[in-house]
């Protein structure tokens, strides 16, 4: 009882303090699990994609108790310091809600498919927790430690790039070479799309890790800047390369026009933060490295793959659905939002409730609406999708609003943490632009990447 006492609860609204200052006020055991943990949840999500994206029973089972265990080291490591440190962000709040939500939707009876809502409210637990847990482990991360991070995911993006290529080449659909498939498999996933989806997010954090590596240097009789570049650097830049032809590759057309958004996104915001030489820089970087991968691609793309993202309105494929296609679920998923305004069908319950709204013939078994948001605000009704549109305005405001430290530098001063959070709140927005017309975050390693990006996003 003497101990409990001792234990002081502290809650920092943001980033109040650099991650080396809240580093420093942690005991030497705490800062060692916390650590630990660390590599636990990157080891966790760098698995998940591994066993077909996470999306058969036992592996999503498995990411539930990975995240349950991590959340049991938090509470340890709390204890052990004598001091529970929460980073607050204002996400928690509708994030919470949902889950009551979703929780009396469940226990309340308030659902089409008590079945399927329990298991979503599992899942939607674990996507919490995981966004949580990687607001409290890496807003203690130091920027050597942010800079191994950058480094461990570049290496991991540029592996699973270099395999689903030669997987594409050699497999014939089939996935590790063994496994068949019926979709339009690459890489790990069975549906090219949702690989697509894990690399919008993975790439911008591998590309954000190359650019914490540059440094600028001014010449003494010259306004011009020139970039020296660090040992390693160009093999990482060589190495980012591959992750984007990769998803070229693949022929998701979401996926490329998402991709063309992140590089949008990126480009505006330099552009309206950065300095004259900040710009001419990166920009200057941008466009040999999009020149580099384009080359890079044409080189080993089939003819047929080059054909489907040069067509993509009408965009037609004989084993997925088009444009048109996709938009008649997503219509049909509004008239079960109007008959269940308040509270929605349940969510997870799409597949029990479309086939009494499908407004078109099919022998086929719908089990997504293929637009995540329209699907939502079926499933929740107008609660959840006025929970679900705050939260994302959170996220832009904490992502991309104007705050302290969020203008990079000339001097190359933003360290490693600043370029990785950015990338990631850049990625998590090219999976959101994904999600008009795909149901990417129903998978769940992709889910878990997307929370932990997004607590990663909202830190800078």
């Amino acid at each position: 009882m003497q101990i409990a006492e001792t234990i002081q609860l502290e809650i920092h609204e943001g980033p109040v303090y650099p991650s080396e200052i809240l580093s420093a006020h942690l005991t030497p055991a705490p800062a060692r699990l916390f650590a630990i943990a660390r590599i636990i949840l990157l080891g966790t999500l760098f698995t998940a994609p591994l066993a077909f994206g996470a999306v058969q029973p036992w592996v999503w089972g498995a990411l539930a108790l990975a995240a349950a265990s991590l959340f049991v080291v938090w509470a340890a490591g709390s204890f052990l310091g004598r001091s529970i440190r929460v980073y607050w962000s204002p996400i928690y709040m509708p994030a919470a809600a949902f889950l009551l939500l979703v929780a009396l939707q469940y226990l309340g009876g308030i659902t089409l498919d008590r079945t399927a809502t329990r298991e979503a409210l599992c899942k939607l637990t674990t996507d919490f927790a995981l966004f949580f847990l990687a607001g409290q482990f890496f807003s203690e991360a130091s920027e050597p430690q942010w800079r191994r991070i950058g480094l461990a995911i570049t290496i991991y993006t540029f592996a699973l790039g270099v395999f689903a290529t030669l997987q594409f080449f050699s497999s014939h659909n089939l996935i590790y070479w063994i496994f068949p498939s019926p979709g339009f498999t690459f890489g790990p996933y069975v549906n090219h799309n949702h690989y697509a989806g894990l690399m919008e997010m993975l790439i911008p954090i591998s590309v954000a890790a190359v650019l914490s590596r540059l440094r600028l240097e001014r010449f003494s009789s010259a306004r011009e800047g020139i970039c020296t570049l660090e040992s390693g650097v160009a093999l990482l830049g060589f190495a980012a390369l591959i992750p984007v032809a990769s998803l070229l590759l693949s022929g998701s057309r979401g996926g490329f026009i998402s991709l063309t958004v992140e590089a949008a996104l990126a480009a505006m915001l330099i552009f309206l933060r950065g300095s004259r030489r900040a710009r001419q820089t990166m920009a200057a970087f941008a466009g040999a490295g999009i020149l580099a991968a384009a080359l890079l691609f044409f080189w080993m793309a089939p003819r047929e793959i080059t054909e489907r993202l040069a067509a993509l309105v009408p965009a037609t494929h004989p084993r997925e659905l088009s444009l048109a296609e996709r938009l008649i679920p997503a219509e049909d998923s509004l008239h079960i939002f109007r008959d269940h305004l308040a509270f929605g069908a349940g969510l997870g319950s799409f597949e029990t409730v479309y086939p009494r709204y499908q407004s078109f013939p099919s022998d086929s078994r719908w089990d997504y609406a293929h637009d995540d948001y329209a699907q939502a605000i079926a499933e929740t009704g107008l609660a959840g999708g006025a929970l679900i549109f705050s939260a994302l305005g959170f996220f832009f405001w904490m992502a991309f609003g104007p705050r302290p430290g969020s203008r990079p530098s000339d001097s190359g001063t933003n360290g490693s943490a600043w370029w990785l959070r950015w990338g990631a709140a850049i990625g998590c927005c090219g999976l959101l632009v994904h999600s008009f017309v795909d149901f990417n975050l129903h998978i769940p390693a992709n889910a878990a990447w997307f929370a932990v990006c997004a607590a990663w996003g909202m830190e800078r």
